[in-house]
């Protein structure tokens, strides 16, 4: 990749988008959705060259939008280098995806910090303290220490805020909305699951904003601990009025809280969840769910192995819905990939298709009709073409994070060790790779003018590709 844009510059005003949403209609129960066509606008509808939520937009394809995305597009040679712009040494650990909103990268931290940083150099243009985050010792289990802002923010153009969910000492769960000119808090709001336990519930899949709304999805802590219920809280965007919700109806667990979030399209977001507690009767978990802007459930599909999936912790929501072509691509822990209707998921067992490919976490980028998803043992390209599913390769280098696209290029980081690599996204080959130091579980690289910007264990690194 030859050269960057430069000197872009924060909108001082911004054009609200006018939001459809579809209506829901009466095939939830045999696990249907409202069909959906051309996508509609929503308030994270990003500019070229932004990326302003997960994978840059709501339809999560991970693909850097300035660039030409021909399958064509030759790859660097394997000698071309890639090379560290900068690293900003940050107050915490960097879960999220960082954004590039204007000419800013944001950032957020497990010290409950959000952080502006000039894209040209990483210097700190404002930092803002949300609150004292919760220490792993005061938490039933878990994995993170201490736990605060885990999840990917998102910025929505129509507001102009940006908005961020931080866990706070005492297990609470804030939404706060900022002005990323300044670092500036324009309103708090708490935010809990309508089910279950706060103090058992962990925040880590990416804040979506759509439909005039910020939906926070909910799941558990690492060991399933505790009483815990996966659940959506929706939002208004301008932090006043009723907030709308989701819980998957199981008596325990059903986490939704794959790092990609929700996937919306059309009129609908589209949530996977994890193992339930029942082994008898379907009790909503183990699914991908489909949702309308109130979070009324729509449809879902589960597959015809859910309640051996609940009893072996196989989740299918380890893997935030694909969105390639006109269908769904579902694929979790057990490692079966099943292509979905979009517009009808079809209930238990309501697949199009279904093919062994492995167990797969985080989130797949998209392009055409292959998504390029993150397998334990590194990358695979999965080929829907034909509404089969073949693995079209498998990458050599064991690039566990959940991958992204550009030109010609796939883009994956190994963790916790911190290796980026590009892939040839025809092949699979290693053309490049660099070494970046300790990155958090499930990293995954932010695509923009010519850069790569990925969190790690204490800042953002950027590398020049």
């Amino acid at each position: 990749m030859t050269g960057r844009a430069g000197g872009r510059r924060l909108a001082a005003s911004v054009c609200c988008v006018a939001l459809v949403a579809l209506a829901a209609s009466d095939c939830a129960a045999s696990g249907g959705a409202p069909a959906h066509s051309a996508a509609v606008p929503s308030a994270s509808d990003g500019e070229p060259g932004q990326w302003i939520t997960y994978n840059g937009g709501n339809e999560r394809q991970g693909t850097a939008t300035s660039e030409t995305a021909a399958s064509s597009t030759p790859s660097p040679s394997p000698s071309s280098p890639l090379a560290i712009a900068w690293h900003a040494k940050l107050d915490g650990a960097v879960y999220g995806q960082p954004l590039l909103v204007g000419d800013r990268i944001l950032a957020a931290t497990e010290n409950d910090s959000v952080y502006a940083l000039d894209e040209s150099d990483g210097r700190v243009l404002w930092h803002t303290r949300i609150g004292s985050p919760q220490p792993l010792s005061g938490l039933p289990c878990g994995d993170i220490d201490p736990l605060g802002i885990t999840s990917t923010m998102a910025y929505d153009p129509a507001t102009g805020s940006l908005f961020t969910l931080a866990e706070t000492d005492g297990g609470q769960h804030t939404l706060v909305a900022i002005d990323p000119s300044t670092g500036g808090v324009r309103w708090r709001r708490s935010v809990e699951p309508p089910s279950g336990v706060p103090m058992d519930t962990q925040q880590r899949a990416a804040l979506t904003v759509a439909f005039g709304r910020v939906y926070v999805p909910f799941g558990g802590l690492d060991g399933d601990c505790g009483k815990y219920i996966g659940s959506v809280v929706g939002t208004p965007a301008s932090g006043q009025g009723a907030q709308v919700h989701y819980a998957v109806p199981t008596s325990l667990r059903g986490a939704i809280w794959a790092p990609g979030g929700l996937l919306t399209v059309g009129g609908t977001l589209y949530a996977a969840a994890g193992n339930g507690a029942s082994t008898t009767g379907f009790d909503g978990s183990d699914s991908v769910i489909a949702l309308g802007p109130d979070l009324a459930r729509l449809g879902f599909f589960a597959p015809a192995t859910w309640a051996q999936d609940n009893a072996d912790d196989l989740d299918l929501g380890s893997m935030t819905p694909a969105l390639v072509g006109d269908r769904i691509l579902a694929l979790g822990k057990r490692g079966t990939a099943y292509l979905l209707a979009a517009d009808r998921l079809g209930g238990v067992g309501g697949q199009i298709a279904q093919s062994r490919v492995c167990p797969a976490f985080g989130a797949a980028a998209v392009r055409g009709s292959t998504a390029y998803v993150a397998c334990p043992d590194g990358i695979r390209a999965i080929d829907t073409a034909g509404d089969r599913i073949s693995v079209s390769w498998r990458s050599a280098a064991r690039a566990n994070g959940s991958p992204t696209l550009s030109g010609g290029d796939v883009w994956a980081v190994a963790w916790p060790a911190g290796t980026l690599y590009r892939f040839a996204a025809s092949t699979g080959a290693v053309t490049g790779l660099i070494a970046l130091g300790t990155v958090p579980h499930f990293a995954s690289a932010t695509l923009a003018d010519g850069r790569a910007f990925v969190g790690t264990i204490n800042g953002v690194t950027a590398i020049d590709r």
